[in-house]
């Protein structure tokens, strides 16, 4: 199954959607709307044509400043099917926030609290979103461009 034969797909069942394809990617991927998130993930896992079984990883991207953008970065997997697909959704820098898909896929739990814990990208409706890498105290999310690391933690130095 093509890229274009995906979209076609999800539009044929889910409507108008705002979907579009991206080039020279590896494996193919599509960029939809943040409000879209959860209803395309559940078809692209539910439906039999495609059976995207497997979330192998959710990758939170921070554009910088400049862009006033972050991007979560979905990579799925269809054992059945032998298909790879990244979604691909943009989210506002200051507000950075989208659906869970921690009920679809169990693997999303953690692969969305790193992303929080590191980028600051909250999850909404995460059965338990806190940090998973660093400590629950930390200030800040260490992957953001503009991330100013601490001197100290505790009263001991932190060596870079």
């Amino acid at each position: 199954m093509q890229t274009e034969d995906l979209v076609h797909l999800l539009k044929n069942k889910l409507g108008d959607l705002s979907i579009a394809t991206e080039d020279n990617t590896s494996p193919a991927a599509i960029r939809i709307e943040r409000a879209d998130i959860k209803t395309v993930l559940q078809e692209l896992y539910q439906n039999p044509a495609t059976y995207f079984d497997m979330l192998s990883c959710i990758t939170g991207v921070d554009n910088g400043p400049e862009a006033n953008t972050m991007e979560v970065v979905y990579n799925l997997y269809s054992i059945p099917f032998n298909l790879q697909l990244m979604v691909k959704v943009e989210l506002p820098r200051e507000n950075p926030e989208t659906d869970t898909v921690s009920d679809i896929w169990k693997t999303a739990d953690w692969h969305e609290r790193e992303a929080y814990d590191l980028f600051g990208i909250k999850f909404n409706g995460h059965p338990d979103l806190r940090r998973i890498l660093l400590p629950a105290d930390w200030e800040g999310h260490p992957l953001r461009k503009d991330y100013e690391h601490e001197e100290y933690y505790r009263g001991i130095k932190v060596e870079y």
